[in-house]
């Protein structure tokens, strides 16, 4: 299995594909990544498709994934299916499945759990989220905060640490 995988060919008009089926790699650097059954630490690429693969740090154009697992995405356009992500950030996010945090011009959602959802326009045909940010919203959307409900969250939650600290700071002051 190789530790890094890079594509430099002499003739710089010649595309550089990377292609994996059952390997692994610590970085990949092509102008397309093809993944199959394989992981990945870093992926640097113009568009990588993975496919029940596993990557660590997504850097790329283009990213088309289809039930593989990927912990940082960062792209401008996005695809995933049947996928698990725990943080995207995108112009154009298009996800059926799973992912933590996502923070996009425009988050298009079918059957999506998300932690966080930031977006300018969001679409979905149902989508469950803890809480969800946006400036226009289409679609059956169950959120468990919503804006206003996170405010308050994060007021009382500060309130109730700084009143634990200040019992801590009383009751271990020594004069």
């Amino acid at each position: 299995m190789p530790d890094s995988v890079s594509t430099f060919d002499s003739d710089p008009n010649q595309p550089q594909v990377t292609n994996l089926s059952q390997s692994s790699a610590d970085l990949i650097q092509a102008e397309l990544v093809r993944m199959h059954q394989s992981s990945a630490a870093e992926i640097d690429t113009d568009e990588a498709e993975l496919n029940m693969s596993a990557a660590a740090n997504v850097k790329a154009a283009t990213v088309t994934s289809h039930e593989s697992a990927i912990a940082l995405l960062n792209a401008q356009d996005v695809s995933l299916a049947s996928s698990g992500v725990a943080a995207v950030r995108a112009e154009t996010v298009n996800v059926n499945g799973m992912v933590g945090g996502v923070v996009a011009g425009t988050a298009n959602l079918g059957n999506t759990y998300a932690g966080v959802v930031a977006a300018r326009d969001i679409r979905g045909e149902r989508i469950e989220t803890l809480v969800l940010f946006g400036n226009h919203i289409e679609g059956e959307i169950h959120t468990v905060m919503d804006a206003r409900n996170a405010l308050i969250a994060g007021l009382v939650g500060g309130l109730f640490g700084g009143l634990i600290f200040l019992l801590g700071r009383a009751l271990l002051r020594r004069d």
